[in-house]
Parts: structure tokens; sequence; C-alpha cells
């Protein structure tokens, strides 16, 4: 275990760069229509870097990773632009096998597709994105303690390298002022996958007087169970940075009773525009919230259901928890997370033997 230190980004910077030649890559997938997350985060994160003083080099793989032939190809041209420091920011974890794993990072975002899938599938998966490239990694990388325990449960060889660096919110989410609708709030619900639980919210929201915002692709099934719970809502999706922010400032209550998410970035970015938000007891999102949310059972309909009308109806809890939230967002802020994200390259471009301790090293 390397002794514990602690760099600012600008010291941090300097020990990546070393020689003049350094080079850090950041690798991405290419992303199918509306899957830009990943880019985002690690856009806004290059921009905190580049402030610092490290240039990154952006490596976006040539196919759409689907199919055997394309991943293939995809991990032949990976190895031929590898860096100094490779990242693999995320979703092309088989990446791994192909780049030199003495200077190369893995970043997980979570387990729900091990979760979901069964049978051959699921072994293909969790041989060739976790299995093979935690082996083939000098480190990995989590957003959270809960997807850490995950990984780990799943790969047990993962808990000599693993740490933990959470999701950084974009500077455009800042604090933005609004007069509470208490007659009529709005209710702003980010993301229709199963994982987000509808359904649940739906029932719950029955009979109250409320107008949701739904943002995210919205089946029809979802769409007639709206229309029978009888809730005003209007439906948004493929939004800009800007106009999700907007999104945020609009809102009264951010509403994200998830079954499961491997961080849960609208509770943060929610408490960046300082609004009240509603979240599970279940996954990562208590870590993630700190004290800065009112938490729900997501399986229990009632439970919801308490949690909207408490927000809606106290005064004093709606400034107690928007309070806590800004307290709690000053660990997700871009600049915090882009120095760790600094020193881990340090470690592996002074080809230390163990990732460094100050950065939350996971133990078996």
């Amino acid at each position: 275990m390397l002794a514990e230190t602690k760099l600012d980004s600008r010291e941090a910077s300097a020990c990546v760069q070393g020689q003049k030649s350094a080079k850090v890559v950041h690798f991405h997938r290419r992303p199918f229509p509306g899957q830009h997350s990943i880019e985002i985060l690690f856009e806004n994160m290059r921009e905190a870097m580049q402030a610092a003083g490290t240039a990154i080099e952006v490596a976006k793989v040539p196919y759409f990773s689907k199919g055997l032939r394309a991943r293939v190809a995809n991990a032949r041209w990976a190895a031929r632009n590898q860096g100094d420091v490779n990242h693999i920011t995320g979703d092309v974890h088989y990446l791994a096998l192909a780049l030199d794993s003495r200077r190369t990072i893995l970043t997980v975002h979570d387990c729900f597709a091990l979760e979901r899938l069964c049978g051959l599938k699921r072994w293909l998966l969790k041989r060739y994105w976790f299995d093979l490239p935690v082996d083939h990694v000098a480190a990995v990388t989590v957003v959270s303690e809960e997807t850490r325990r995950e990984l780990i449960r799943y790969v047990p060889a993962a808990a000599a390298k693993t740490i933990v660096i959470p999701n950084a919110v974009s500077p455009m989410f800042r604090p933005t002022l609004r007069e509470f609708c208490r007659d009529r709030p709005r209710i702003l619900q980010i993301g229709t996958t199963p994982n987000k639980n509808l359904a649940r919210l739906f029932a719950a929201l029955e009979g109250l007087s409320c107008e949701l915002h739904i943002v995210g692709r919205l089946p029809d099934t979802e769409r007639s169970q709206l229309a029978a719970a009888r809730i005003a809502y209007f439906n948004s999706q493929d939004l800009t940075e800007q106009e999700m922010f907007s999104c945020y400032c609009d809102a009264d209550v951010i509403c994200f009773a998830s079954t499961y998410e491997g961080f849960g970035m609208p509770i943060v970015e929610a408490q960046w525009v300082e609004r009240p938000v509603i979240t599970s007891n279940r996954s990562s999102m208590p870590e993630v919230a700190g004290d800065g949310a009112c938490l729900v059972d997501p399986f229990d309909v009632a439970s919801i259901r308490r949690g909207i009308d408490r927000v809606i109806g106290d005064h004093v809890y709606r400034e107690q928890l928007v309070d806590a939230g800004r307290t709690n967002r000053e660990r997700f802020s871009l600049q915090a997370v882009a120095d760790q994200y600094l020193e881990l390259y340090r470690a592996v471009r002074s080809d230390r033997p163990n990732v460094p301790a100050s950065l939350s090293v996971a133990e078996a």
C-alpha cells in the first residue's frame, strides 16, 4: 500500500506529466443515440484537468460496441492509440484486454447488467466486461461505495485494486431561486428505464394536485398508466445540458425513487440547484444524498406518497433538506473529483504497485 499523500490539482498534474512526452488518454465508447452521460461527465472533467495544466487526449472507438467483429476492431484500434496512462471511461471495459495493464485504469459505473441478465449472455458479460478487464488493469474506479461492494461480490479480485471516485456535477448546475408552489407543485422525474420505478411513482401521485415532468423516452404503457391515474404531466427527451438545468430550475421537487442506481446524479444536480429531493433508501442513493434528501422505500407506494406529502406540506422540512444538500454537494464538485483522478494518474504513471491509500482503496 502506498503511503497516504494528498496533492492539489497542480501538483498532481505535474506528477502526471512527468516527462514532456507523457500522455493521458481517455478511451470512450461510440455512444448510441441518447447515450451521452459518460461523455458529458468526462468532458467536464477534462476542462477542470486542463485548467490544472494536464492535457488529456480523447480516443473514441471507431465502431459501436455491438457484435464480436466490431468489438475486436475497437480493441485493436485502442492498442494502437495508447498513452502513458490509459483511462477507459466506461461501457467498453473489454478494451482493457488490448491495453498495457501496468498503465490502464478502468471506470465501472454500475453492475446493473449482471443483475438483469442470465444464462450465456450473463456469462459472456461477466467474463469480458468484468472478470478479465479487472484482472488486466492497474486500478479500477467505481462511482460509489455501493457499486464497489457489488463489483467485489461479483469479482473478488477487484478488492485489491478498486477505489471510489464519485461522479462530478457540471458547473452548469448552480443555485437558482424559485418560489415553492404548494397548491400545484411541479415534480421532476429524470429517467424512464425500468429501474426508475415509474409505475409505483404514478400510483403514489394518484389523486395529488401536481404537475409531473418526466424526462426520457416515455413508452405507451407508461402513458396509459398516467392516464388511468389522472396525473397531469408533460414529457421531454433528448435534452441538452442547458435544457436539463432549466428543468431543475422550473421544478419544485425532484423525485428519484429508483430501485437501483450505480450513483444517482439527479440527486446531486438537484442539491446544486437547491431543490428538495425525494429518493430511495436502497442501493447507492442514501450514500450519495447524505442528509440532503427525503428517503423512501421504492418498493412501497405508501412510503413514496408519505415522502411526497411531507416535502410538499412541511416548509421547515423542505428548507432543512435544501440546507443539508448545500453541505453534501461539495463532495461532488468538478475540481474535487478531478483532483482525485489526477492523483490516481500520478500513481499509475509512477509505476507504483498499488493505488493511493488516500483514494479510499477497497478492503478485501
